[in-house]
């Protein structure tokens, strides 16, 4: 059977410390708006009026039941865009967000979305119902079973909620499609309804059906003020009745009508009314309005906008300190062995530094000397070796250690035969298993003579201060015999493109 609606609008500034109605509706024919800006953002009143200034093209078109919810979804997310536009172009607006429950009719089909905590009633057959589901932190308690629904009323955080319009593009409300019935009431309000005035008492005032939607609605916004509200209140009661029984003219109530109260949009096209809407959003007066722009309507204060700068700059700088006090503490967790002032030494910290900070310190310095380790070590330390602890750098630098103590220093065989204990610059260093070799050198304080008897190396070959180059192709003028002492091998390059060949020999217990 076709319906129609019979709607009014109510909305009051509350008596708490705001000085405008952050609250807008809308109710017309075939929508219903209610948005909550949200006191807590900026301009909270322009995102309410703003929203519902984006919605109210879709009163007066024709729209099929099969696409309604997805004509209603594509207006949301066009109006909370619009929203992030405005904030991009007016700083002052920046934060500015506003839940919003919006129903679109068409015959005795019902679209309807809603974010936030604003709520939408269903009086049918004397059964009060909930169709909307808060999106707040109480509602989260409730659904977890961690309070009850009476502990729900008088929780200090039931305004805290979890998802509005604020122009990012995650902001999404619930959707769903409802069919309507002659003699259904619906009730649209926002929180400063609920939070002040129970459930039961509101479901005994909209089972009044002796009363129209308007009486009903005044007597709501009397007891919410009666239970001393302290947040704007908006209430929009619209009824189901037969096809040419429903009301006509839109109604427009709370921020959206330039905070003037209740105003009647008469017989508009929905093009005049959005355009007009829009002018309300943006506090532009109508055209023939001589009406002066209140004070508490016109620019934000400039101290609060550096306030509220200084505020974002804060929490920044308190997260950037965080951060950095972790980066330091986990530093000091690190170690690593390095070398100092020739010693090696155990480090605490990372071997890095961050403009002229250092990101470490020296620990211990050990009793072992860089240039007691062999060539690659002395590298290695003054590269730095990571430790995963403290107990892993003791680790390396009693390794360190055993090395220095093992005399790791190399012989190294020259040539002509005669031998050093460090590499001629520009020589090519060729490391010799001590195995290969036959003559028992020692090694003095600065050069390396012969015996029989020594332990530091394998016998070599030939006895020192004969060319050590047979049979290796180390090239020299010629290689000697190990017997007779004659010359063998090839020639050995000679002039100024000649490179050296030096042999190196460790001693067994060098690594």
């Amino acid at each position: 059977m076709p319906v129609a609606l019979r709607y009014a609008a109510r909305s009051n500034v509350g008596l708490g410390s705001k000085s405008r109605n952050e609250d807008s509706a809308y109710a017309g024919p075939e929508l219903l708006v209610l948005c909550d800006g949200m006191g807590g953002h900026a301009a909270g009143d322009v995102a309410s009026s703003l929203v519902v200034g984006e919605l109210v093209h879709l009163d007066g078109e024709s729209h099929g039941a099969d696409d309604l919810l997805d004509v209603l979804e594509q207006a949301l997310e066009e109006a909370n865009n619009r929203l992030a536009d405005v904030m991009e172009v007016y700083p002052d607006s920046d934060g500015m967000g506003t839940t919003c429950i919006a129903m679109v009719r068409t015959g005795t089909k019902l679209a309807v979305a809603n974010i936030g905590d604003s709520r939408a009633y269903l009086l049918r057959g004397g059964r009060l119902t909930q169709i909307t589901k808060d999106h707040s932190f109480v509602q989260k308690l409730l659904d977890e079973g961690r309070i009850t629904k009476e502990e729900s009323r008088h929780h200090p955080q039931r305004s805290l909620v979890t998802r509005v319009f604020t122009g990012r593009p995650e902001d999404a409300p619930d959707l769903s499609m409802r069919e309507l019935r002659q003699g259904d009431r619906i009730m649209l309000c926002s929180d400063g309804l609920t939070d002040y005035v129970a459930e039961e008492t509101v479901g005994e005032l909209l089972a009044q059906t002796g009363l129209t939607p308007g009486q009903v609605a005044d007597q709501l916004i009397q007891i919410a003020l009666r239970g001393a509200t302290r947040d704007n209140v908006t209430v929009i009661v619209a009824d189901a009745v037969h096809a040419g029984a429903g009301t006509t003219k839109p109604q427009v109530v709370g921020a959206a009508s330039q905070r003037r109260g209740t105003q009647v949009l008469g017989h508009l096209t929905p093009a005049e009314k959005a355009a007009a809407l829009h002018r309300e959003a943006h506090g532009v007066p109508a055209l023939g309005a001589g009406e002066p722009v209140l004070a508490e309507e016109g620019p934000r204060s400039p101290v609060l906008r550096w306030l509220r700068r200084l505020a974002i700059a804060a929490s920044v700088l308190v997260v950037l300190g965080a951060a950095g006090w972790w980066a330091w503490a986990w530093s000091q967790d690190q170690y690593y062995v390095g070398e100092q002032a020739g010693v090696v030494t155990i480090f605490r910290g990372v071997s890095q530094d961050l403009g002229p900070l250092s990101l470490s310190e020296p620990e211990e310095e050990t009793d072992v000397r860089t240039a007691a380790l062999p060539t690659y070590y002395q590298d290695q330390v003054r590269r730095t070796l990571t430790a995963d602890d403290r107990a892993g750098a003791d680790t390396i630098v009693a390794e360190l250690r055993a090395l220095a103590e093992a005399g790791c220093t190399p012989l190294v065989i020259l040539p002509d035969g005669t031998t050093t204990t460090e590499v001629p610059e520009g020589a090519v260093a060729i490391t010799v298993d001590p195995d290969s070799l036959t003559a028992v050198p020692t090694q003095g304080p600065d050069t390396i003579t012969t015996t029989s008897t020594a332990t530091v190396f394998p016998t070599l070959g030939v006895p020192l201060g004969v060319p050590l180059d047979a049979g290796v192709g180390l090239g020299g003028t010629g290689a000697t015999d190990a017997a007779t002492g004659s010359a063998t091998g090839t020639a050995r390059p000679t002039g100024d493109d000649a490179t050296p060949t030096v042999r190196v020999v460790y001693p067994e217990s060098c690594p």
